[in-house]
């Protein structure tokens, strides 16, 4: 997702969608960890989401 997407959610869809980002990069570090993750791009990309969303909520709240 853009940060403009972020932007634009309430505040309860932003905290929903972190936690639903970092359950799915814990899945996929155990998928890593137990060699069963086939795009190991997909951990960067939820990675870099997580901060992106991380950011707008620090905006908002500062």
């Amino acid at each position: 997702m853009k940060a403009k997407d972020f932007r634009e959610m309430d505040a309860a869809a932003r905290q929903k969608e972190m936690t639903d980002m970092l359950r799915e990069q814990f899945n996929l570090r155990m998928q890593k960890a137990t060699g069963q993750l086939a795009n190991t791009a997909n951990l960067t990309k939820v990675r870099r989401n997580i901060a992106r969303l991380r950011t707008v909520m620090n905006q908002k709240s500062g």
